[in-house]
């Protein structure tokens, strides 16, 4: 059997990038074959339609590091022929065949059930997000802090991370402050929950003061650089900031004193390889703060193979609202 995929190749300084028709001998070892139905694009996707992206370990590889679809055959107990599932980060897309395709095979352990009421779609507009942002909130709820404690700050708020994060908090009942470069998107921040929007430059503004009016009980930050360490600056006593990404920059120019006068915490997210028998939880906490919400009304656009250099550059220039959901059939 064929099935239609999205490659890229790399031989020295020649990049390739092209919709393809392969065998079913060529997919990977593994235990479990999904006929995938939905996948996403987030920003390590669209760093991998780039020649020199740095997350693709080997090449020729399909791309798509979600994706959510049906079992086809599996020879892991777990799982069956029919069941709904859905499958994020390991090595997905950059060293293993991903989600770009219209067939996937991969070990059980990266798989997880589709959580209850949930179809294949809205499951890929959470995705690798989802769980970013699922994870960044529960750090913060072990470290105590509740709706009670302040106000959340959510940087890079219009982003998949950033969007899903809004959304889940104020699900939650927290105050959720949100920050974006895009003035034309203040509408679809309150829609989602937030009740404060501040400009991005000034949540990244460098400042001579070691530490700053404390403003916030916790950050959840896909950011990075400046914006973590204005963040730092402003997060009230016993705090927790958790930093997820780079799109800000990989460089955080800080100091002790929130840490050591405040108590604050610094958190690193780390989506990619967080544990698969943990996985069902969080999907399952995810299914119960959207439960009231239409996880629909936070696509921005729905393309096809062919489609994806195109999303991949808009996704990278930060031109993305929302979520881009990639169908590969």
């Amino acid at each position: 059997m064929s099935y239609r995929a999205f490659v890229v190749n790399k031989d020295e300084d020649d990049f390739t990038a092209s919709v393809q028709t392969l065998d079913e001998s060529a997919l990977p070892d593994g235990d479990v074959t999904v006929a995938v139905e939905w996948s996403d694009l987030n920003y390590k996707d669209g760093l991998a339609c780039t020649p020199n992206g740095r997350v693709v370990t080997k090449y020729p590889m399909t791309l798509g590091i979600d994706f959510a679809g049906t079992v086809v055959e599996s020879s892991d107990s777990r799982y069956s022929a029919g069941d709904a599932v859905v499958a994020t980060g390991y090595d997905l897309g950059t060293g293993h065949p991903g989600g770009y395709a219209e067939r996937a095979r991969l070990s059980a352990d990266w798989l997880a059930p589709m959580p209850d009421g949930m179809s294949a779609e809205e499951s890929m507009v959470l995705g690798t997000a989802g769980i970013t942002a699922a994870m960044s909130i529960d750090v913060i709820e072990k470290a105590g802090i509740g709706p009670e404690a302040g106000p959340v700050i959510v940087s890079g708020a219009t982003g998949g991370v950033g969007s899903t994060a809004v959304a889940m908090l104020a699900a939650r009942g927290y105050d959720v402050h949100a920050s974006t470069g895009k003035s034309s998107e203040h509408d679809f921040l309150r829609d989602l929950g937030a009740s404060e929007i501040l400009d991005r430059e000034e949540l990244a503004a460098e400042s001579r003061r070691p530490i700053e009016r404390e403003r916030w009980a916790a950050a959840v930050d896909p950011v990075g650089g400046s914006t973590t360490a204005s963040i730092l600056r402003q997060t009230r006593y016993g705090g927790v900031v958790a930093l997820s990404g780079l799109t800000g920059g990989v460089g955080v120019e800080t100091n002790v004193m929130p840490f050591i006068l405040r108590g604050v915490s610094l958190v690193g997210i780390e989506s990619v390889y967080w544990p698969g028998e943990d996985r069902p939880r969080l999907w399952a906490r995810m299914a119960q703060d959207f439960s009231s919400r239409n996880l629909l009304d936070l696509v921005e656009a729905r393309v096809g193979l062919e489609e994806v250099p195109d999303a991949a550059s808009k996704i990278l220039a930060g031109g993305v609202r929302g979520r881009i959901l990639v169908r590969p059939s």
